[in-house]
């Protein structure tokens, strides 16, 4: 694939995008590395983010909307060539394998999908669309680069940054996962590569909660216990509006990948090949009409462009492109190749990256993902050996 590091760095492009986070550790990488990683997040400091996110019977949760990015202003895809392979052609098998004996022409969503919610600078809560993918201690999750990293201010959006999967009004049915390190390409990170748009995060073990109605010196006694035990009081509350006091109990999941499983990975793949595309579209269309709700995750069926394609607007030179007229909300959400609809399981080969309008109807009717080579295979690699551990 080219690179482009000669590019000046756009600055200010995502800062709508940034966490109340730390910054992105090795400033200072030698430009030929390919990763860059972010700062690791202690447990004392995910259990406070558990916590941020999960108080309140998930009001914070409910309260996010999605990134606002490609909303209102779409780009036209413009051919620019082959895929350039960099590798061999590769792959890893996805695990945890869902069997569904419904002979249901429907496709059957998997369970890998989810959002990942995160704080912007401006104290926005937020959320993207993502997967859970395969790893050495099945604790890794995939989406968009800017759904994980600010450019603009050198930031990590990890410090606030949690995985839901099959998340649905609040609920979270799998347990909240809370990122540990994220790993982004170095041309994201510092020249802001829509070319490299995608990122891998580890993430500690789920947390789950059980929330119990219970008297008021109850909930008291539960409170004060916080101060010696760190699954006591911190998540308790006090409805004010119905007068009810709740305690809630904290609870370790267990990994990421043996409750949902985790999609392979595809690096230096064929173009035009037929992929699944899955994700939460929210945001109208440019013209106004609204299909989408963010509620409920949506798809998307097609075969990507013979060719590569580019966007001026980002200076994208070498994305793939798939007919999709899944909105924003959607970013970060997987492609995957050879997708088995009885297992729920395929091969992550893109994540969507940006929307278009090719017929210029003001109707997002394309989405775009980076190419996935072997410098992708190389980011992805670094964060699938991170280990996690659990957080209660």
């Amino acid at each position: 694939m080219k690179i482009k590091r000669t590019l000046t760095p756009l600055g200010g492009g995502l800062a709508a995008a940034a966490l109340l986070g730390a910054s992105l550790a090795g400033s200072a990488q030698a430009q030929t590395s390919q990763v860059k990683p972010s700062e690791s997040v202690s447990a004392t400091t995910a259990k406070g983010i558990a916590a941020f996110w999960l108080q309140n019977n998930g009001a914070a949760l409910k309260a996010a909307t999605y990134l606002e990015e490609d909303t209102t202003d779409v780009d036209q895809l413009k051919s620019t060539g082959t895929a350039s392979t960099d590798t061999k052609a590769g792959s890893v098998a996805p695990t945890g394998t869902t069997t569904s004996t419904s002979t249901s022409k429907n496709v059957n969503l998997p369970k890998t999908i989810g959002k990942v919610f995160f704080v912007d600078q401006d104290g926005e809560k937020r959320w993207c669309s993502a997967s859970s993918i395969q790893s050495n201690y099945r604790n890794l999750v995939a989406t968009a680069g800017h759904c994980v990293y600010d450019t603009s201010n050198d930031e990590q959006l990890v410090d606030n940054w949690v995985f839901v999967p099959g998340y649905y009004q609040g609920k979270a049915p799998y347990g909240v996962y809370v990122g540990k390190q994220a790993f982004v390409h170095y041309d994201y990170s510092v020249y802001e590569d829509y070319d490299r748009d995608y990122a891998f995060v580890s993430v500690y073990n789920g947390v789950t909660v059980k929330d119990s109605t219970v008297t008021e010196s109850e909930y008291a006694a539960d409170k004060a216990k916080a101060a010696t035990d760190t699954t006591k009081g911190e998540l308790s509350y006090h409805d004010s509006a119905s007068n009810t006091y709740h305690v809630v109990q904290v609870s370790d999941a267990g990994r990421l990948g043996d409750n949902v499983g985790g999609q392979g990975i595809a690096w230096n793949q064929p173009l035009k090949k037929a992929h699944y595309v899955f994700g939460y579209p929210q945001a109208a269309h440019p013209d106004g009409n609204k299909p989408y709700t963010g509620v409920t995750p949506k798809w998307c069926y097609g075969t990507t462009t013979d060719k590569t394609v580019g966007s001026a607007a980002k200076k994208i030179e070498e994305h793939v492109g798939l007919k999709c007229a899944m909105t924003a909300g959607a970013d970060g959400g997987p492609w995957l190749l050879n997708y088995n609809n009885s297992k729920r399981t395929g091969y992550l080969n893109g994540v969507t990256s940006s929307f278009y309008d090719q017929d210029e109807n003001n109707r997002v009717d394309y989405v775009s993902s980076p190419y996935f080579d072997g410098e992708t295979h190389s980011v992805y690699a670094e964060a699938a050996k991170v280990w996690s551990g659990k957080l209660f």
